[in-house]
C-alpha cells in the first residue's frame, strides 16, 4: 500500500461516516416544515408533540453532522496540501459563502427552534424553523458546487504563482457556480435527502406500529412521510435520467464505467447486475440491449461512448465503480418498494400490515443512507484519476510531506474516534425513541386504542 492511497483511505473514511448525518438532518428540515406548518393550521396539539420529537432527533443528526464535518476541513490542508493550493480559490470562496450565509442562519435560528417554544410566538418558531431548514439546505448547495466543479470545471484561469506553481482562480463566480453539471448534481442530492429524511420517520412509525405504541403519533408522521417519499423517489427517476445524461456527455468514460462498456457498439446495453472482468473487458451478467443507448441519446442505437475512447492510464476501477453504481440503483429499487407499501397502508387504511412487511419499513431506513454513500463514491471513484477533472490527477494532489506512518496513525486515530462517535449516535438515538414522544394532549388517541379502518 502506498501513501497516496493510505490519504484517499483516510479522507473516505472520514466523509463516508459524515455524509450519514447531513442528508438526515437536511431530510428532517423539510419534515419539521410540515409538521409544525400543519400545528400552525390545524392548532391541534398533536402535531405539536410530532414536531417537537423530530425536533430532537434532528438536533441529535446536527450535532454529529458538525462534528464528523470538522476533521474534513482541517484535512485538505494536512493530506491533501497541493490540491488545496491548487483549488484554493475555487474552495475558500465556495466554503466562505457556505460558513456566511448558510451556518450564520443556522446559528442565529438554531436556539430558537430549540428552546423557544414557549419563549417566542408560534409564527417566530416557525420561522426559525423555516430558517433551520434553508440553511441545511443552503449548506449542502456549497459542498455540492465545490464537488460539482471537480467534475465539470467552468468560470476559471489556471495562472502561475511567484514560484511557478500552477493554481486556479475565480474568473467568473456565477460560471463557477453554475458549472454544467452543479443544478442537476444539486436536485439529485437534494432529492436523495429528502428520501433519507422521510425513510427515517417511516422507519421510526413503522417500529411504534410494530410494538402498537405511539400508533396515532406514528401514523400522523409516516402520513406525511409517505407523501414526501414517495414524491422525492419519483422525482429521483427523473433527476438520473438528467443528469446521467450530463455525465455521458461532460465525462464519457465515467458512464462508461458505471455500466462496463469497453467497446463503443451501436445499441448499448445496460446490464441488472454483473461482474466485470477487467482483464478480458468483459461483462458478465444480464442486460438489456439498447438500454443504455435509449437513457442516454432517447433512442435504442445510438452507441454509448466506450472506455476504448478514454486513455488506458485515464481509466478508474471499473469494476469497483460498476459495482457501487449498481448498488445506488438497487437501493432505490428497495425504496420505491418501502414507499409502495406505504401508498397501500394509507390506501387501504390499514396500518399493521404482517410483521414481515413493518419488518421491512423499519430496516428501510438504511437503504437511503447505503444509496447516498454508494451514488458518492459512484462520483468520485468514476473520476478517477483526476481529482479535478482534466485539470489535476489525484496522485499529484496529496502532501508528499505527511509520510506513511503519521498517514496511518491518523488513519488508526480517525477510526476509533469517529466509531466511538457513531456507537454514541446509536445509543442516544435508540434511547429517545424508545423513550418516544412527550407532552401527548391528554384528549389524543395516544392512551386509547386507534380504531383502524
Amino acid at each position: 500500500m502506498d501513501v497516496e492511497l493510505l490519504h484517499r483511505i483516510q479522507f473516505g473514511f472520514t466523509i463516508t461516516f459524515h455524509y450519514i448525518y447531513p442528508p438526515l438532518s437536511i431530510g428532517l428540515s423539510l419534515l419539521l416544515i410540515i409538521f409544525e406548518g400543519l400545528y400552525l393550521i390545524t392548532k391541534n396539539p398533536l402535531w405539536k408533540s410530532i414536531t417537537q420529537f423530530w425536533i430532537r432527533v434532528f438536533a441529535l443528526t446536527f450535532a454529529l453532522g458538525v462534528a464528523t464535518g470538522i476533521p474534513l476541513m482541517f484535512a485538505f490542508g494536512t493530506n491533501w496540501c497541493r490540491y488545496s493550493r491548487y483549488i484554493g480559490d475555487v474552495l475558500g470562496s465556495a466554503l466562505a459563502a457556505e460558513g456566511i450565509f448558510a451556518f450564520g442562519v443556522e446559528a442565529g435560528a438554531l436556539g430558537v427552534m430549540l428552546f423557544g417554544w414557549e419563549k417566542v410566538s408560534k409564527k417566530v418558531h416557525y420561522l426559525a424553523t423555516c430558517l433551520v431548514s434553508f440553511g441545511a439546505h443552503f449548506s449542502g448547495l456549497w459542498i455540492v458546487t465545490v464537488n460539482s466543479w471537480m467534475q465539470t470545471p467552468a468560470g476559471f484561469t489556471v495562472i502561475k504563482d511567484a514560484n511557478g506553481i500552477d493554481h486556479a482562480i475565480v474568473t467568473n463566480w456565477f460560471d463557477m457556480i453554475l458549472n454544467p453539471s452543479n443544478i442537476p448534481h444539486l436536485i439529485h442530492v437534494f432529492l436523495a435527502c429528502w428520501m433519507t429524511g422521510a425513510f427515517f420517520v417511516i422507519s421510526v412509525s413503522a417500529y411504534y406500529l410494530l410494538k402498537k405504541k405511539y400508533e396515532k403519533f406514528a401514523i400522523d408522521s409516516m402520513k406525511v412521510a409517505i407523501f414526501i417519499g414517495v414524491l422525492s423517489t419519483l422525482l429521483q427517476l427523473v433527476s438520473a435520467d438528467n443528469l446521467g445524461k450530463v455525465i455521458a456527455k461532460a465525462n464519457p468514460g465515467k458512464m462508461a464505467a458505471y455500466e462496463g462498456v469497453f467497446k463503443t457498439e451501436k445499441s448499448t446495453p445496460a446490464y441488472l447486475f454483473g461482474y466485470v472482468d477487467t482483464k478480458n473487458q468483459t461483462v458478465y451478467g444480464p442486460k438489456i440491449p439498447g438500454l443504455l443507448s435509449f437513457l442516454v441519446h432517447d433512442d435504442f442505437t445510438t452507441p454509448v461512448a466506450g472506455l476504448d475512447q478514454v486513455p488506458k492510464d485515464e481509466w478508474p476501477q471499473v469494476q469497483l465503480v460498476f459495482q457501487v453504481y449498481h448498488l445506488m440503483i438497487l437501493t432505490w429499487v428497495l425504496m420505491f418498494i418501502g414507499a409502495s407499501i406505504g401508498v397501500y397502508m394509507w390506501a387501504r387504511g390499514t396500518w399493521h400490515l404482517k410483521p414481515i412487511w413493518m419488518k421491512f419499513l423499519i430496516v428501510s431506513v438504511a437503504f437511503p443512507q447505503i444509496g447516498n454513500i454508494s451514488g458518492w463514491y459512484s462520483t468520485c471513484f468514476g473520476r478517477q484519476p483526476w481529482i479535478i477533472y482534466k485539470l489535476m490527477k489525484t496522485k499529484d494532489a496529496y502532501s508528499p510531506g505527511v509520510h506513511f506512518g503519521e498517514a496511518l496513525f491518523t488513519l488508526i486515530l480517525f477510526i476509533i474516534i469517529y466509531l466511538l462517535l457513531f456507537a454514541l449516535f446509536l445509543f442516544l438515538l435508540d434511547t429517545k425513541i424508545k423513550h418516544g414522544p412527550t407532552d401527548l394532549p391528554e384528549e389524543s388517541p395516544y392512551r386509547d386504542p386507534y380504531k383502524l379502518h
